[in-house]
């Protein structure tokens, strides 16, 4: 079964950066799409980022597109969230998913499995 374990997150201040981590394991790797997703307190979860099976195709959320940068290490099983410029606003759990299959979007359904999420807070 796969289990998602996510990592890196912390106390940053507004300008700073943060490098998240998703270790994956229990499945072959390359065959999930994977994403990032946040949720701040009493909002709905939002999409972040999203990688393909390969790491050649990305796509991103309108609010951190040009500061955030997703990739992914198929010999290590891992997926990364390289944050910079955060702002306050970034505060939020931050998610990641795993689809088995080619989608990798901002429909929270499409994913089947979930990490339990890492905590960033960005002080303004």
């Amino acid at each position: 079964q796969v289990q998602l374990v996510e990592s890196g997150g912390g106390l940053v201040q507004a300008g700073g950066s943060l490098r998240l981590s998703c270790a994956f394991t229990g499945r072959t790797f390359s065959n999930y799409a994977m994403g990032w997703f946040r949720q701040a307190q009493g909002k709905e979860r939002e999409f972040v980022a999203g990688v393909s099976r390969s790491g050649k195709n990305t796509r991103y959320g309108d609010s951190v597109e040009g500061r955030f940068t997703i990739s992914r290490d198929n010999t290590n099983n891992k997926m990364y969230l390289q944050m910079n410029s955060l702002k306050y606003e970034d505060t939020a759990v931050y998610y990641c998913a795993a689809n088995f299959g080619p989608y990798f979007g901002s429909e929270r359904n499409s994913y089947e499995r979930w990490g339990r999420g890492t905590q960033v807070t960005v002080s303004s």
